[in-house]
């Protein structure tokens, strides 16, 4: 007499559901499950019914789903929104660039302090090759381009503003990759670099606020950190 368990398995044999999936695009991610950067594949189902092995009729449609092409899981669409490693070290290294010109270009400074502190945070942030020539170019462009006349020209309040658009762009698609731990480092490099030659100028806060709302911390935690990197001797 076959046991139960037998004669279950006999029938899903006989007939049951299999998925029949298809390729709909594949390209690189960070695999969940491998803990790093993988190919892989981005699939739809069909489920069908089956008898004896051979698919038969529908039964709906399944995914889309992630397959990774290494540990062969499947996961949400939604994973493929998490940065490769590759590309989350090219946006940090980039919003720590945008912060260190941000700041530079508000204070209006050009000192060999301030330039070497902004040039250490560069590099320490992935770009090998800065230097103080470089950083200096580019801020006296940024500089010209926001403008430190008079507070009531139009021209320097719409330069301001298209700073912070950059500030924005740079570091609002990385905030929601980042430890909170990690979102106050980047603020408290602009803050050292600002205050390498004194306390903060008024432009100079103002853009260290706005790299705070960028990381999406709240203001009275970016005040808390100015502050408390203003009283810090350097």
């Amino acid at each position: 007499m076959r046991s139960a368990l037998g004669q279950r398995a006999i029938k899903l044999r006989i007939g049951g559901i299999r998925t029949m999936w298809d390729i709909a695009g594949d390209g690189e991610f960070f695999c969940p499950g491998c803990g790093g950067d993988r190919n892989y594949r981005r699939l739809t189902g069909r489920r069908r019914l089956t008898f004896l092995g051979v698919p038969l009729l529908r039964r709906g449609t399944v995914g889309p789903v992630v397959e990774c092409a290494a540990c062969h899981h499947h996961f949400d669409t939604d994973t493929l929104d998490h940065p490769t490693t590759t590309r989350f070290s090219a946006m940090l290294r980039d919003a720590v660039h945008t912060v260190a010109l941000g700041v530079l270009a508000a204070g209006g400074s050009t000192s060999r302090t301030v330039l070497a502190t902004a040039v250490a945070t560069v590099r320490g942030a992935g770009f090998d090759d800065c230097t103080q020539e470089q950083l200096a170019t580019v801020v006296e462009v940024l500089s010209a381009d926001i403008g430190h006349g008079s507070a009531f020209d139009p021209a320097a309040e719409a330069c301001g503003a298209a700073l912070a658009i950059e500030l924005h762009e740079a570091l609002e698609p990385l905030a929601p990759h980042l430890a909170p731990a990690g979102r106050e480092s980047i603020l408290l490099q602009g803050a050292r670099i600002a205050l390498a030659d004194g306390p903060y100028s008024q432009a100079e806060r103002e853009v260290l606020t706005t790299v705070g709302g960028a990381l999406q911390l709240r203001a009275e935690d970016t005040a808390r950190l100015l502050a408390a990197a203003a009283r810090t001797p350097s």
